[in-house]
């Protein structure tokens, strides 16, 4: 391998082993469920290793997905913004999460990291993490958005405000014109400081995924809540769900990908409600998540 040149394989075995190690801590902190485990071979070449937990004491719905795919031309969610790439054949590898909690103090968290190799020759990384609570708190907004930024230092006094702000822009619900939730990471079509500086700062977001959440689950799995902090969280997670249905570029990749559908659609999740123009009381618990939260800010000049 020439000095600097990609190397799937290397991707591809780290994102592996962040499957194993994500898996074996989730189950650690839920203390009951346990990861399916499955290998299914792709047609046209490649493996998924889709591990899904259900209906744990902590978790209501895990997902830790790892694929590695090989197809012929790029599906067009992930040629859209290269389209001189169309048509081209293709490999790539991908590790993509999300955690449901049972809790509704507890926040629903995101992550998915990337690499495609077209054509022997282009390659890109992409992904990150970010944060959706439903009963937001200021210490772990301030703990989320410091370790994203912990993952970025490495890498230059501004790339956190970068990361942040392209966040900030893409988990956006534009027929809404609402954010998802408080942000945190999010970078595509990366090849900044070459393929090792690349994927340097991809395994360092990685690397940070369970130093940014865990500490979070631990403090709000076992808080005391309602029949109404119930029924607030499942007309949040409505907004989860028109998200990755409506925009996600990730969930479009997978089913234009041919992925099998129940890996594609295994980060939805498992109960959600929708209520006709519902509105929250003014100076209630509900309105602060409007109020306060759902707003791009400087989290970290703001708060501390």
């Amino acid at each position: 391998m020439k000095v600097d040149s990609p190397s799937l394989a290397d991707v591809k075995q780290y994102f592996m082993a962040l499957q194993d190690s994500i898996c074996a801590a989730m189950e650690e902190a839920d203390g009951e469920a346990k990861f399916s485990r499955e290998e299914v071979e792709n047609p046209s070449g490649g493996i998924a290793r889709p591990r899904i937990l259900d209906n744990g004491r902590f978790l209501e719905r895990g997902a830790v997905q790892f694929s590695h795919s090989v197809g012929d031309a790029l599906p067009p969610a992930a040629s859209e913004r290269n389209p001189q790439l169309a048509g081209l054949g293709f490999e790539a590898v991908a590790i993509s999460m999300i955690m449901h909690p049972r809790n509704p103090y507890a926040p629903t968290f995101h992550a998915n990291l990337r690499f495609f190799l077209v054509n022997d020759e282009h390659w890109h990384f992409g992904g990150g993490f970010d944060l959706t609570p439903f009963y937001p708190f200021t210490e772990d907004v301030l703990h989320w958005h410091r370790t994203a930024r912990a993952a970025c230092e490495p890498f230059g006094d501004d790339l956190y405000y970068r990361l942040k702000t392209w966040c900030d822009e893409y988990f956006y619900l534009s027929h809404r014109q609402e954010p998802r939730g408080v942000g945190g990471l999010f970078y595509d079509d990366w090849r900044e400081r070459g393929f090792a500086g690349s994927f340097a700062l991809t395994s360092s977001i990685g690397d940070h995924i369970l130093p940014a959440y865990l500490p979070i689950l631990e403090r709000r799995k076992d808080l005391p809540y309602g029949e109404r902090e119930r029924e607030f969280q499942l007309y949040r997670r409505g907004r989860y769900a028109e998200f990755n249905l409506a925009i996600d570029r990730g969930t479009r990749y997978g089913i234009q990908s041919g992925r099998r559908i129940e890996s594609v659609l295994a980060s939805m999740p498992p109960m959600a409600t929708w209520k006709y123009n519902w509105q929250p009381e003014p100076g209630s618990p509900e309105s602060v998540l409007y109020d306060d939260f759902l707003k791009p800010r400087d989290w970290l000049a703001e708060l501390t």
